[in-house]
């Protein structure tokens, strides 16, 4: 009997632990989907654009994006985007086709990373109103001290 409680009750804490998890999960979208999320509940949207090579982007999805804290806070207040700056997929978004622009041998940027910055800088931060007119951007690694300050501006 002993050990079928146990079995029962680590099976329910497991099972809580899962239910935590996922509703403090920032839900994240794609630009393909974007149009369709807008149209059902307007919210801001938050753009985190990267790239494989830098290393404060991959620090900001080990530390800021991970946080529970953030991602509830994310989940409340807006949509949010993670974007490949180098991605060579197509994307429709907008009625507009935004694609894969090689630059170099090597290198490239996809358009629609180029028409929501300013600066070829990574990590950065865009912030789009739900008209999608862009609001904020910042160019620099955040932390999530600074990303929950960043949120409740919003």
């Amino acid at each position: 009997m002993r050990g079928i409680s146990t079995v029962h009750f680590r099976l329910i804490s497991l099972i809580f632990l899962c239910l935590g998890w996922v509703s403090a999960q920032a839900q994240e979208v794609t630009f393909a989907n974007l149009e369709a999320k807008m149209e059902e509940k307007a919210k801001p949207v938050v753009v985190f654009l990267h790239t494989n090579w830098c290393n404060y982007c991959a620090l900001m999805e080990k530390k800021t994006w991970s946080n529970t804290t953030v991602q509830e806070a994310l989940g409340d207040k807006a949509y949010f985007i993670s974007f490949d700056a180098e991605a060579q997929e197509k994307i429709h978004f907008k009625n507009r086709e935004f694609v894969y622009k090689k630059k170099g041998l090597q290198a490239g940027v996809h358009e629609l990373a180029e028409a929501l910055t300013t600066q070829n800088a990574y990590p950065a931060l865009v912030f789009l109103n739900e008209n999608y007119e862009i609001i904020y951007q910042h160019y620099a690694y955040v932390g999530p001290k600074e990303m929950l300050q960043l949120l409740e501006a919003l």
